[in-house]
């Protein structure tokens, strides 16, 4: 089983790891993208108001265009620790066990929009990068075919977190294990409605749980059955993707 998650636009700053190294990233054949990308990004950072343009940053996130200037040399942390916001902060992974830390080194993928997929141990720096952000070569055109790719020929259960905008960058529509997640609300009138910031917190408890349990799900019925015990409103619906109400 695979959780793909989405990454976030906040991300915590240094490290005590060693700078970026992209061969010990997961994924390795999306190596040579990561190299293009890194190098295009660093590039248009020497042209800040360039770069600020490209990636929507005002005055208060001009220190986003340093991060990406030292993108080489400045130190790393595992992936699932680097990123801040909503989602993260549900899943909450500094208070993880340490085997649930483990299981999510095998079992958890975050879509980065410069590195791609990256385990959840993966060793990055911080970074600015968006999936809608301006760049040559674009963004989509680097990691669409190569992301979906790797999502479609994954063995087992691909449990897909993303955004919309993150999809665009590689479905995982190619495999039949790969099942999107929908996240909820059902008001008192029974009619369910589509979350914007819920929908991040409700997907951060629910990988924080599949982490916590630590089970390689062979099956979406083993999935189901596991997340009604614990007390998920999860179900499938007819095209075969998920439905998490929160």
């Amino acid at each position: 089983m695979l959780i793909v998650l989405p990454p976030s636009e906040t991300k915590v700053d240094g490290g005590e790891g060693a700078p970026l190294d992209l061969a010990l990233l997961s994924f390795p054949r999306l190596t040579r993208p990561r190299r293009s990308l890194v190098a295009a990004v660093r590039r248009l950072a020497r042209r800040p108001e360039e770069m600020a343009a490209a990636l929507k940053l005002g005055p208060r996130l001009a220190f986003e265009i340093d991060r990406n200037r030292a993108l080489a040399t400045s130190p790393t942390m595992p992936a699932l620790g680097r990123y801040t916001g909503v989602l993260y902060d549900a899943l909450d992974a500094a208070s993880l066990p340490s085997a649930a830390l483990d299981f999510a080194a095998g079992h958890l993928a975050i879509h980065s929009a410069l590195f791609g997929l990256v385990g959840a141990a993966d060793p990055i720096p911080a970074y600015r990068l968006s999936h809608d952000s301006k760049l040559e070569p674009t963004i989509k055109s680097v990691w669409g075919s190569t992301i979906a790719r790797e999502l479609g020929e994954r063995p087992g259960l691909v449990l897909d977190l993303r955004s919309e905008g993150y999809v665009a960058l590689g479905t995982a529509s190619g495999n039949a294990d790969a099942h999107y997640l929908h996240v909820v609300s059902e008001g008192p009138d029974g009619v369910k409605r589509a979350l914007n910031h819920f929908n991040k917190k409700g997907k951060g408890e629910f990988a924080r749980a599949l982490l916590t349990q630590g089970e390689d799900f062979a099956s979406i019925p083993a999935l189901l059955d596991w997340a009604t015990a614990t007390g998920f409103r999860l179900t499938s619906r007819p095209d075969g993707s998920l439905e998490l109400v929160v």
